[in-house]
């Protein structure tokens, strides 16, 4: 029963995600984890996505501690799932931390080969990361 309740949870979440509607998608998802994480019966997946677009959602509100955090619980509760890995390596590209952005935009590559965004992403952070080390800073 638990389950199913849960899932409905996720549903309406991501409804609400796909509307725009970020402020109740947050609360839904976090609902859902804690759910997920009191009864520990929850499909990996499932977690994962919640986590993934949770932090979605924290990103966009430019709380990219908190979105971070949020991408790496999703990675663990699903290592084959490469979403998490390119947003999370956005968020290492964005504040400069190129060798954390570069391992997370390869994990995702690994994942998924014919990711795009991810090797473009991956090709920029090599370059960027060349020109700060020709910089010297």
């Amino acid at each position: 029963m638990m389950e199913e309740d849960n899932t409905e949870t996720l549903k309406h979440a991501n409804a609400e995600f796909k509307k725009q509607n970020f402020k109740q998608a947050e609360e839904l998802y976090t609902k859902f984890i804690s759910s997920c994480v009191q009864s520990r019966v929850c499909d990996a997946t499932k977690l994962s996505t919640a986590y993934n677009n949770r932090g979605q959602i924290r990103y966009l509100r430019v709380d990219f501690d908190e979105a971070v955090e949020d991408y790496t619980r999703a990675v663990q509760a699903d290592s084959q799932f490469e979403i998490p890995f390119y947003n999370r390596g956005l968020i290492h590209y964005r504040l400069g931390f190129f060798e954390d952005a570069k391992s997370d935009f390869q994990q995702a590559l690994k994942l998924n080969p014919d990711f795009e965004d991810a090797k473009m992403s991956l090709q920029q952070t090599l370059l960027d990361q060349q020109h700060k080390i020709n910089r010297r800073y």
